[in-house]
């Protein structure tokens, strides 16, 4: 299975016995959007309903930081994922939150990980059916197991600052990382990580909404400055959008690429860390 499948390629594989199918959708308070609603209200045909909402590590000081191994388990086998599964995650958020999903089960073990490209709006543009309520499957076991490699934390991002190792990649917009425009998380400093190159995670994507992929997507890159040979650590606001960026570089082949778990909610709070605007 590729990790970006099609909609015409789900519709034929649909009612594989190893197929789950997982809606990740997430929204901001600011969007003005439930995701459980809209997932009861219409989905995709077997699809369960991940909350990544709840998919955090609850004691952290940090908004949206990744969970522990054995929660995040937990959470997959009650969702009827397991070791073994195809899992292909779609979504029909602006943050493109299904790369989120991607990125944690990646790093907790799964091995068969897919991205629906064009999300539940494309398969609805084309007619495919949809199915209302909650739906839930016979539990699986999932293996509880991690591997942080491609994790940083803050006290890496500073090591960064003078080592240089890897390039640091931010995914919010544009005025965000400038500082133009003010970070809606009260007492969150406004601009960037100094060194780090923004490329706003809109930027990967086609006005259809599907992924552009080959040479557009690598254009996408290089034209924020980013050196595809070199290894890089994505950010972002809380490591939402992050990850789209690092799904985006997945699919160049990149394998040296990390992500900022606290991103700019632990950055931008903390008044030691260094800052730059424009």
């Amino acid at each position: 299975m590729d990790s970006l499948v099609s909609t015409e390629w789900l519709a034929n594989e649909m009612g594989a016995s190893d197929l789950r199918i997982v809606d990740a959708t997430k929204f901001l308070p600011d969007h003005g959007r439930n995701a459980l609603a809209e997932y009861e209200a219409g989905h995709i045909p077997g699809a369960v309903f991940m909350d990544l909402e709840e998919l955090v590590d609850s004691n952290a000081a940090v908004e949206n930081t990744l969970p522990p191994a054995e929660k995040f388990a937990s959470r997959m086998q009650s969702l009827g994922l397991g070791d073994g599964s195809r899992i292909v995650l779609y979504d029909d958020s602006p943050l493109k939150s299904s790369a989120r999903a991607w990125f944690m089960l990646t790093m907790f073990g799964a091995h068969a990980v897919a991205i629906l490209d064009g999300g539940i709006a494309k398969w609805k543009a084309e007619g495919r059916p949809l199915k209302s309520g909650k739906e839930t499957l016979r539990h699986r076991h999932f293996t509880v197991w991690e591997d942080r490699k491609n994790v940083r934390t803050k006290a890496d991002m500073l090591a960064n600052l003078h080592s240089k190792a890897e390039q640091v990649v931010d995914a919010r917009p544009t005025a965000r990382f400038t500082g133009a425009e003010a970070d809606p998380r009260p007492g969150i400093a406004s601009g960037h990580i100094p060194g780090s190159v923004n490329l706003p995670h809109s930027a990967l994507f086609n006005a259809d909404g599907t992924w552009k992929t080959g040479d557009a997507l690598k254009a996408a890159f290089e034209g924020a400055g980013i050196d595809i040979e070199k290894p890089m650590v994505t950010t972002c606001g809380s490591g939402m959008t992050a990850s789209v960026v690092a799904f985006g570089a997945h699919l160049l082949g990149k394998t040296d690429v990390s992500l900022y778990d606290g991103s700019w909610a632990e950055w931008g709070a903390d008044a030691d860390a260094p800052k730059v605007t424009g």
